[in-house]
């Protein structure tokens, strides 16, 4: 009998989210032949977004679009969910692992008594069935896992690590699906106010520029802006900058701030505490640019500058100008 496997689509600003892709990616490896994968969109005035979305969906694409689910909503958006879920019965959910997914995910597997693998960086088929991996103690381990029951399945996929689907010959049909409004919501939510809203999400960024203590004062990060906006990237910040007042807490990548796993990623002024190691050395390449040739950063880092970041990231950046104007 065939399965369904169905994917949470995630709109940040507007715009469709990366690791909604990967996470299609995700279902399709876990997908059998004849089973489907299909996705759900949850939002306010998605239809452009749909039609994006179906270009990568394989099976059918489910939209729920209702002005209360502008802005996410943990009671709203699984009260919308509730209906397709028992209509469907997937197999498996799969949902990126942010801030959304993180607090809808737990909910629908106590809802559903299902079980559920958060943070999920790899996954492959073997003969004793999908193998999952997820990083422990803080990126120093990992644990392979597999679901031991059939279903109802819950996942989280960290972004960037899972390669993104690509898109389907013909795209999906988008299925409208009703929302009757839940007329006892504890909290309504009608506006976001982003502080640090950069061009580049730090989550899915594919290159991120991070200052540390070193940069000295918020004045300090205008180089590091500048380079990550001549690279295309986002800015970061280790948690002493933000302590310090220089940025942002938005900014913050460690232990207790956000998990970055960027192709490039470039740590300036960073000593490389642990904490802030928990939340970016799964980075394909790291670059360290740090006075003190003892710092602990470059022990994880592919190359080192040794130096002052405040003379070399403004050169990096000028000959990287250079190099894209020629």
């Amino acid at each position: 009998m065939s399965k369904t496997y169905l994917v949470v689509a995630e709109i940040r600003e507007g715009k469709l989210r990366q690791v909604t892709l990967e996470a299609l990616q995700a279902a399709a490896i876990m997908a059998e032949n004849g089973d489907t994968v299909s996705a759900v969109l949850i939002g306010s005035a998605t239809a452009p977004i749909a039609d994006e979305l179906a270009r990568y969906t394989p099976g059918k694409l489910y939209s729920i679009d209702h002005t209360e689910l502008a802005n996410y909503n943990a009671e709203a958006y699984s009260a919308a969910l509730a209906g397709l879920i028992t209509n469907l019965y997937p197999h498996a959910l799969v949902f990126g692992h942010t801030a959304a997914g993180r607090d809808l995910a737990p909910l629908l597997a106590a809802q559903l008594d299902a079980g559920q693998l958060s943070d999920v960086t790899a996954l492959e088929r073997t003969e004793a069935g999908i193998v999952f991996t997820r990083p422990l103690y803080a990126g120093k381990a990992f644990e392979q896992k597999r679901f031991t029951e059939d279903g109802p399945q819950i996942v989280t996929i960290r972004p960037n690590n899972i390669q993104a689907i690509e898109a389907v010959p013909a795209a999906a049909e988008i299925i409208s699906i009703p929302y009757d409004p839940v007329p006892s919501l504890r909290s309504i939510i009608r506006d976001v106010v982003r502080k640090a809203a950069g061009k580049v999400d730090l989550a899915e960024a594919k290159i991120v520029v991070s200052g540390g203590r070193g940069v000295k004062s918020a004045e300090g990060f205008k180089p590091l802006e500048e380079l990550a906006e001549t690279l295309g990237g986002a800015v970061g910040a280790s948690r002493g900058a933000c302590d310090a007042g220089y940025c942002d807490y938005a900014l913050q990548i460690g232990q207790t701030g956000k998990v970055v796993t960027p192709e490039l990623y470039i740590a300036c002024g960073i000593s490389g505490a642990i904490q802030h190691l928990a939340g970016m050395s799964q980075s394909r390449v790291i670059i360290a640019i740090n006075k003190d040739p003892e710092a602990p950063i470059f022990k994880v880092a592919d190359y080192g500058i040794v130096g002052d970041l405040f003379e070399i990231v403004p050169l990096l950046t000028e000959e990287l100008k250079k190099a894209q104007a020629s």
